[in-house]
């Protein structure tokens, strides 16, 4: 028998900070599992905060770029404990994420190159060439609903697979053509969005609580429940937070500079970071190649190889998996020695630290700067042209990186070398069962790590 769903007179602060505690260790599953999570606790059972009130929050986290789940977890915590509910509620979504890759990155250094476990490593790449092909055919099956967003996804492809535009001049230019595309094909590009997609999908399956057979028609933030205070907007509030996060992230930078001198890799990090996190429209998944490209090609701070392991690495720990930046500063601080050969662990602690902080400080900048411009827009509907544009350049994007890991995984010594057909084999059957039988991103990961160490370790 279900549980039945709590009726909330009053959420104390701290009862929310045990609860984003919790979620952020027991966030898997990616977004749409971590948003899942969230409404079955806070909406359908909790009853801290009514269905339309989180759909409209979870539309305006859709919009930004950035890790949506994390953003929204922000936004509800601001919108029932003001800022600091946010911040809390954002820390806690990330932190526990951030403990664990630490710890599995210094094991995979350390560790990295014993047979058996490289055995594994070998067995997970064929396994991420799966999920970046599952990304892509999800978000495709949503987005490319006419030929013209298919046009610009095999665009985007082309231009990132050939001569490797960068990911913020394609996200710009898809935008500009979702524009112009509502001015002139309206029906096009201002049709139903992944936000609102979601959107009815979540109001056709939730099902309305009950209590002792009673419905239950009010949460503790009802759809009634006026704006609070200080969710309402002002000038002088909207200065302030802005100012606040900026000297935040100036502080960070100067600190680093000042510490390391002005040409230190950490520094290169925290300006590669932020801009990564303003590029991230359509999740982490669309961010991975711009990494690739930055971390990877530019900086070398870590190889393709270990691009992939860390994709796999995050793909089993809670937290956004946009958190794969965490494992990519560790690897970038210690391969490279930033604090000297004898610190090669607070190296790679530090350059975690660096990428997590840079990444997630403008997702909080607009959702305590942006929240009461929304909550001032309930009952309206915006413009999504430009967004479902953007989203379909993203699945030409996702797509490039699913090409680009897929020859480094079947050719490990090169386009036209021998092929390796054991991780042939394993991508095929690791796609399989993510798109035909739709096994968990989990399950997928174990059994391709199992039989790494099977084909590979004995």
């Amino acid at each position: 028998m279900a549980e039945a769903p709590k009726v909330c007179i009053d959420v104390s602060f701290g009862q929310a900070l045990r609860f984003w505690l919790r979620l952020g260790f027991i966030s898997f599953g990616g977004p749409a599992g971590q948003i899942a999570l969230m409404h079955e606790e806070l909406v359908v059972r909790r009853r801290w905060i009514s269905e339309r009130r989180f759909l409209h929050a979870l539309n305006y986290c859709m919009l930004l770029p950035g890790p949506e789940a994390q953003q929204l977890a922000t936004y509800l915590g601001w919108l029932m404990h003001r800022t600091w509910g946010g911040v809390v509620a954002g820390v806690l979504f990330v932190l526990p994420s951030l403990f664990i890759l630490v710890a599995l990155s210094w094991v995979y250094l350390r560790f990295g190159q014993v047979p058996a476990v490289a055995a594994v490593l070998w067995g997970l790449k064929p396994a991420v060439v799966a999920l970046v092909v599952q990304a892509a055919w999800r978000l495709g099956s949503r987005t490319l609903r006419h030929p013209l967003l298919a046009g610009i996804a095999v665009l985007s492809f082309v231009l990132i697979a050939g001569p490797g535009l960068g990911f913020p001049w394609i996200v710009l230019g898809a935008a500009l053509a979702g524009m112009a595309g509502a001015r002139w094909v309206p029906g096009v590009f201002v049709g139903p969005s992944p936000a609102s997609a979601q959107q009815a999908a979540a109001q056709a399956s939730a099902e309305q609580p009950t209590v002792a057979g009673q419905a239950v028609n009010s949460a503790w933030i009802d759809d009634g429940t006026p704006t609070p205070p200080h969710a309402r907007f002002s000038r002088a509030r909207l200065v302030r937070v802005v100012l606040v996060c900026l000297a935040l992230g100036g502080a960070a930078a100067a600190g680093l500079a000042l510490a390391m001198g002005p040409q230190s890799a950490y520094l290169a990090m925290a300006r590669f970071f932020t801009q990564a996190a303003l590029v991230t429209f359509g999740g982490a998944y669309a961010v991975l190649p711009y990494v690739v490209q930055g971390a990877v090609e530019q900086h070398g701070w870590l190889s393709t190889a270990q691009m992939m392991d860390g994709l796999a690495l995050g793909e089993t720990t809670p937290g956004p998996l946009i958190m794969v930046v965490a494992f990519v500063g560790f690897l970038g601080g210690w391969q490279q020695s930033l604090l000297g050969p004898d610190a090669l662990a607070a190296a790679g602690v530090l350059g975690a630290c660096v990428a997590t902080f840079f990444t997630f400080l403008p997702s909080f900048l607009f959702i305590l700067a942006g929240g009461p411009l929304v909550e001032a827009t309930r009952g309206r509907s915006g413009f999504t042209a430009p967004l479902t544009a953007i989203s379909a350049a993203v699945v030409g994007v996702i797509a490039s990186l699913g090409l680009f890991f897929a020859v480094h995984t079947v050719w490990p010594r090169g386009f036209g070398q021998a092929i390796d057909l054991p991780a042939l084999m394993l991508a095929v059957g690791a796609t399989a069962a993510l798109l035909r039988w739709k096994l968990s991103p989990v399950k997928v990961l174990a059994a391709c790590a199992l039989a790494g160490w099977v084909l590979k370790g004995l």
